[in-house]
């Protein structure tokens, strides 16, 4: 049995092209493109001023009732 060893320097792009493998860099910065405009726009949701603004839209009588609900998770009374 005879085994060998071959090492090949090239680049990323050079073994793609070697192999016959397609170019997918242009499509990969495409989708983090939408990814990180996706991501930006979900945190802007997620401020405190908006959740804040989110939570005080309630008309007195929900907050009231939400406010029972918090106020019951403490546990048991004595």
């Amino acid at each position: 049995m005879m085994k060998f060893t071959v090492n090949v320097d090239c680049t990323p792009q050079e073994a793609r092209e070697f192999l016959g493998l397609p170019n997918v860099q242009p499509m990969q910065e495409r989708a983090m493109k939408q990814f990180e405009e996706r991501l930006l726009s979900g945190m802007a949701a997620m401020s405190p001023d908006t959740i804040l603004k989110s939570w005080m839209s309630f008309n007195p009588e929900q907050f009231g009732e939400m406010f029972k609900m918090f106020s019951g998770l403490g546990g048991a009374k004595k």
